[in-house]
Formats: structure tokens, sequence, C-alpha cells
């Protein structure tokens, strides 16, 4: 005797659950990690007060965590550990990464966090660019007017600082023209990743951490020759070694970077990249309210305007998104009512 078929309402429970376990991963190991990075990046260690000045350091622990949880993942769970598509495919995906992880970790040297924080809501943009060049999407007039409004408030949030925050790096105000330059190069990057990710999904039969794996195991490779040649691999680990509660907090960052990693593949996979960058918005919130209340940046009547004017528009596409749909237009034949068929 066949098994019954699932019910609406059996799939929409599932994909709701599915939803509450996505959005409060990404809430959870995110959140932890912005508060992290602007600790490391921003806040002197020792009795000397030295700076962290090593972003690439960084991207190579967190890397090589992934790395080793996803290849155990894969041996216990007994699934395949050869690649699914080409190689040079996943080191796309690895070095469009890294360049958007360092020009973050560089961007906070220059712009408080919840600048950089309000600045990654306007990842929507180049999502849409990158997914009408590389999956040849085609998006509403809605999504552009939120892509816009989105740019219009991030534009003023950085554009009219409070004027008391201080940057560690040039002892005076933030640094903000070479801040935003850092900012759009990590959206440029990570608008790519995403969507690019999404591709291989759609593209191939590929397991979430077969892809994690093969991205990670790249992106170690390219992080440690990268730190090679500049000579900084030996300086970081001497730094390392001498503060043990930078050690603490880099362990603690990679821990959280690779569960996030897991979340933010699963969330790219069951809902796409636009609506990744939609469920990031109220971490985004989350994180510059907690930034603000930890770290005591100021933000002015002009920056509360410019994140009210984000998130709001940010809100209500993800309201519209979930309003039901119209039925297609009917038209009667012969006393039947029937679908009206598209022009061929």
């Amino acid at each position: 005797m066949a098994e019954p078929l699932p019910t609406t309402n059996g799939v929409k429970e599932n994909k709701l659950w599915k939803g509450i376990f996505a959005v409060s991963g990404i809430m959870v190991t995110l959140v932890i990690y912005g508060i992290l990075q602007e600790k490391i990046m921003r806040v002197p260690y020792g009795v000397n007060d030295e700076y962290f000045k090593y972003s690439l350091f960084l991207v190579f622990c967190n890397r090589i965590t992934t790395s080793a949880v996803s290849a155990g993942s894969l041996l216990a769970s007994k699934k395949a550990m050869d690649p699914v598509a080409p190689v040079y495919k996943y080191c796309l995906i690895s070095v469009s990464n890294i360049l958007t992880t360092t020009c973050q970790y560089e961007a906070l040297k220059y712009v408080s966090f919840p600048v950089q924080t309000l600045a990654k809501c306007a990842k929507m943009i180049p999502v849409m660019v990158w997914g009408t060049y590389i999956m040849q999407t085609k998006y509403k007039g809605f999504d552009y007017l939120v892509a816009f409004l989105v740019t219009l408030g991030c534009s003023i949030f950085i554009l009219f600082p409070a004027g008391t925050d201080i940057s560690p790096y040039n002892k005076g105000r933030e640094n903000t023209v070479w801040g935003v330059s850092l900012m759009v190069g990590y959206l440029g990057f990570d608008g790519f990743t995403s969507t690019f990710q999404d591709k291989l999904f759609k593209g191939y039969d590929m397991e979430i951490h077969n892809q994690i794996f093969y991205t990670t195991l790249c992106s170690c490779v390219l992080s440690l020759t990268g730190l090679i040649l500049q000579g900084q691999l030996l300086p970081a680990i001497d730094f390392v070694y001498h503060h043990n509660d930078c050690f603490l907090d880099i362990v603690l960052l990679s821990t959280v970077a690779t569960a996030s990693q897991f979340f933010i593949s699963y969330t790219i996979r069951t809902f796409g990249a636009l609506t990744f960058a939609a469920i990031m918005t109220t971490r985004q919130l989350v994180s510059i309210m907690l930034s603000c209340a930890w770290f005591g940046h100021p933000l002015s009547w002009e920056q509360w305007i410019g994140a009210v004017i984000v998130f709001v528009s940010l809100y209500a596409k993800n309201l519209k998104n979930t309003l039901p749909k119209p039925p297609p237009p009917q038209q009667v034949q012969n006393g039947a009512s029937s679908p009206v068929k598209e022009m061929a």
C-alpha cells in the first residue's frame, strides 16, 4: 500500500521549521562573530596596548578550522570526498570569499562596526547584479526600489557620523573614504560568492559539506601563501603567542565562523542567495545595537534616520514576500473555466 503524500500544511510547517533553524543559526553565530572581530581588530591587547593587524591570519585560522570540520563530517557520514564540480569552480568561490573576508577585517581598521554592518545591508544590490549576470534572474521593480532605498539609507549613515568615533589606526576620525572603498569591495565579492554558491548547488547534485570542504581547503592554501609572501605568518604567530587572550578570541572566532559557514550554505541551498541576503537584516540590526552598547559607538540623528530607512525598506520587502500571491487569471471555455495559457 502506497504511503500518503505529504499535505500542503505539512510542507509549509516543514519549511517554517527550516526557516527558523536557518535564521536562529545565522543570528547566534554571526552576532558573536561580529562582536569578536571588532574586539580583535579594534581593541588593544596587553599592557603596551598593541593592536592585532594581521587580518589574513584570521582568514587562515577560520578556513582551516572549517575545512577540518567539513572533512570530518564527510568522513563520518561516509559521503563522497571527491569533488562534484570542476575544482576551478571551488577555487573561484574560495578566492572571492578570501577577498570578501579580508576587506571586511581591513575595513574595521578605518570605520566603526555599526557603519560596516549597516553597509552590509546593501549586499542585495550586488546579489541582484550578479544574479542577473550569472543566473539570468529577472527582478521586479519593487526589488530595485528596495535596493535604491537601502543604498540611500546606507549613504546617509556613512556620510553623517556622530564625529567622536576614533579609529585606532589613523589616530583621528574614521577614515571614511578608504573604509567605504573596502566595504564596496566586500559587497562586490560577497555578492559574487553567494550567487556562485547558489549556481553550484543548482547546477550539481552537491552536498553542503562537499562544497564547504573544497572551497575552504582552497582558501587555506591561498591565505597561507599570502601570509608567507607578505611576511606576516611569523609576526602573527608571535603576537598570538605573547597574548593569550587574543589566542582565545581567535579560537572562538574560528569556531563561530565555522558554524556560520554551515548555516549560510544551508540557507543558500534551501532558500537561495537573495533570501539569504534578506535573512541577514535582523542579525545586522541586533549587531549594530549590541556594538553601540558594548563598545560605546555614538550615533548621530542622521544615522538613526539612515538606519530606519534601511531596515523599514528591508522589512517591507520581507513582508511583501510573505503575502499570498494572487491566483493566475482564468478564462471560460465551453461553460467551464480554464487557466489562460501563455503565448508561445
